[in-house]
């Protein structure tokens, strides 16, 4: 009977730590903080990781094994993107890990997009193109240079 007991008390504990994991011992993914500046200010800054904000502003995101892109919008402004790299610095026994980004602050500078064409009230017609001085002047569309040929003969008369 003692035997049955351990056996089964020892199951118990095994099937326990099947489900037993270390990674609830594993520190959460460090966050960074992301300053965002434009000119000029008062763009949407949008990470490719998600969050998004106003210029001049801050964002907190989780530090990628790799590097992500910032997307700076503002109307009349033509859209930018600048790529931010993300340097991971081991730690060793007197330091602690770090995460830098390069560049920070991620700076943007929107250059003005190109003024759609005025509208003005007709629709405006395309232009022939004049031709080159000393030079003669090309026949109208559908007419040829050369003469038109001459009328068939009749035919002969009927004996």
């Amino acid at each position: 009977m003692r035997r049955v007991i351990v056996i089964t008390v020892a199951g118990a504990c095994l099937a326990g730590c099947s489900s037993f994991s270390f990674d609830s011992f594993k520190p959460a993914p460090p966050t960074v903080q992301v300053q965002l500046e434009s000119v000029p200010s008062g763009a949407e800054a949008t990470t490719s990781l998600g969050p998004a904000c106003k210029t001049p502003c801050s964002v907190a995101v989780p530090a990628p094994d790799s590097g992500f892109s910032v997307t700076y919008a503002l109307n009349k402004f033509q859209p930018v993107t600048v790529p931010v790299q993300v340097i991971h610095i081991p730690g060793d026994f007197s330091t602690p890990a770090s995460t830098t980004l390069d560049p920070s602050p991620v700076v943007a500078e929107l250059q003005p997009a190109a003024p759609p064409p005025k509208a003005v009230g007709k629709t405006l017609k395309p232009r022939k193109p004049k031709p080159a001085k000393g030079m003669a002047a090309a026949p109208p569309p559908g007419a040829s240079p050369f003469p038109p040929p001459p009328p068939p003969a009749p035919p002969p008369p009927a004996r």
